[in-house]
């Protein structure tokens, strides 16, 4: 009988399948990880764009968590949408009551279409506070780079001084991803320990897409994951990565994610969305 890894995530529900904890689960499959997901925010959404989000109660978020990561074998976890202060705060504190487990943190505030929030503006204190801390691995985009920090990213110069503040919030690594910053080369900036990598790739012309970034987070984690098991030693050794598994880890992701890019899928009206 085969031993399987678990990558758990944590997030809205996208009833279209593009984004959130449906697109999570075939990253994971995608990084040869078992995939197992926790409603965190139900939404009224399409490939046409979110119309409403509602958090699901805090209580309910940590019982659904507990109960996988108590009778399965989770090596990873990674967290997208949470809609609300006490999601953020609840699940901060799931994270640090196990410690051994990598944690992907996502950070998704609005939607790629519609107006409604997947988080709401008084949770992104929280979010430094209760849940930074306890990131192996923070993914931001430009925008949420701003909300969290109140800074513009325009250059790599500024993805570069980005990360570097946002480390100080207490991430074990911070990638800033630079897709929407100009330019032949989409640049991202992946901050470890004290050193600044930039992850560079061919800017590709795309139509408008949805769940990339949930999908770029989850490859982490399913890697992660799935790293953990590559062999029996590894399966029985269990503790937080060192810096060369996340740098692997996300190296691994982004040539992964790149590769997606260029064959995305039109499932709909609107926007276009990864499908491996």
């Amino acid at each position: 009988m085969r031993s399987l890894a678990c990558a758990l995530a944590i997030g809205g529900l996208d009833p279209g399948g593009g984004a959130g904890i449906v697109a999570d689960l075939r990253a994971f499959a995608a990084a040869r990880a078992f995939g197992c997901a926790v409603v965190a925010v139900s939404t009224v959404q399409s490939t046409a764009g979110l119309v409403r989000a509602r958090a699901v109660p805090a209580r309910e978020v940590v019982a659904q968590a507990e109960e996988v990561i108590i009778h399965q074998r989770v090596r990873a976890i990674k967290i997208g949408a949470l809609g609300d202060r006490a999601n953020v705060s609840a699940v901060g504190r799931l994270l640090s009551r196990h410690p051994e487990i990598p944690a992907v943190v996502d950070t998704p505030m609005l939607a790629t279409r519609g107006r409604r929030r997947l988080l709401a503006v008084d949770a992104i204190s929280a979010l430094r506070r209760d849940l930074l801390p306890y990131a192996t691995l923070a993914t931001l985009n430009l925008a949420e780079v701003e909300a969290v920090l109140g800074v513009a990213v325009r250059t790599v110069d500024d993805a570069r001084d980005a990360a570097r503040a946002l480390m100080r919030f207490g991430a074990r690594a911070v990638l800033v991803k630079g897709g929407h910053m100009a330019g032949t080369l989409a640049v991202d900036v992946l901050a470890v320990d004290r050193a600044l990598i930039e992850l560079r790739a061919r800017r590709l012309s795309l139509p408008p897409m949805h769940g990339t970034g949930c999908t770029l987070a989850s490859l982490v984690a399913g890697r992660l994951a799935y790293g953990s098991h590559s062999t029996p030693a590894q399966a029985r050794r269990r503790g937080r990565p060192g810096v060369d598994a996340i740098v692997a880890a996300v190296r691994w992701a982004k040539r992964a994610h790149h590769r997606a890019l260029t064959r995305v899928a039109n499932i709909g009206e609107g926007s276009q969305v990864i499908a491996f």
